[in-house]
């Protein structure tokens, strides 16, 4: 354990000296967050549009804000590969699960945080903009996001060791594009209908802000989009625990 956390420790502490960390996994979402309600107070009564109301955008924003996590963990793993360190570590007694716990435990932690922040932010919000958002709800959705947080840091830790340094933040960047699309962050998929609606219930991010939108609102049926993204997490933290492995036995021949 000793080992896990001081691995750890390293991950937590470059992420947070980083400001660009602050501005893309903070700053970005909550800006967002704003623009949205603002963008909500202009649409007019008529429409009955209720996506970029506080209850229902907050779920969308936290999920969005992982995303960038999920940038940050592919990234420190890709640096870490191409500047040998993890090489370096191999010789140690550290083996490759150390590793892959060494990388997902601090974001996670940063995940869990970024999460509140995130919802402390969206309750100060209904207070301005006089629209209900439940704090026991909110508190249930931080809890439902757990598997959407181990899913897009594992994720990023994936694309981090299959993609160089150079590669990665290009691939990321794609798939925050898709996932905050996709995952009806910012239109209604069940409005949309049709084949986007079908290809939205095929990928895991439209589930992940479902579960959000539908636990801040205490809907039981959140149950069994958290049930499809804890499926999503397993099977891609799996994929990315067997690339690892496989790359640290290739490094080490």
């Amino acid at each position: 354990m000793n080992k896990i956390f001081s691995f750890s420790k390293r991950i937590f502490l470059e992420i947070i000296r980083d400001p660009l960390s602050y501005i893309f996994c903070l700053g970005f979402p909550l800006i967002m967050l704003v623009v949205m309600t603002l963008v909500n107070d202009a649409v007019p009564e008529e429409a009955e549009m209720t996506l970029f109301e506080i209850n229902n955008l907050s779920g969308g924003i936290a999920v969005f804000g992982m995303a960038f996590l999920m940038m940050f963990t592919c990234l420190y793993a890709a640096k870490d590969r191409a500047g040998a360190f993890l090489t370096r570590l191999y010789a140690t007694p550290m083996k490759s699960g150390d590793f892959i716990a060494g990388y997902i435990f601090p974001t996670f932690v940063l995940a869990v945080l970024q999460s509140v922040i995130t919802f402390a932010a969206s309750f100060m919000i209904s207070l301005v903009t006089d629209v209900k958002i439940n704090v026991l709800g909110m508190f249930t959705a931080v809890l439902v996001l757990f598997p959407s947080m181990i899913m897009f840091i594992s994720l990023g830790l994936l694309l981090g060791t299959l993609f160089s340094e150079k590669a990665a933040p290009g691939l990321c960047s794609i798939i925050i594009s898709l996932g905050s699309f996709l995952g009806g962050i910012w239109f209604d998929v069940k409005g949309a209908g049709g084949v986007l609606e079908k290809i939205c219930n095929v990928l895991p991010f439209y589930h992940s802000v479902s579960a959000a939108r539908m636990a801040i609102n205490l809907n039981s049926d959140f149950i069994v989009h958290l049930l499809i993204t804890v499926g999503y997490a397993a099977a891609i933290t799996a994929v990315s625990v067997i690339v690892f492995k496989n790359k640290m036995r290739a490094d080490l021949s």
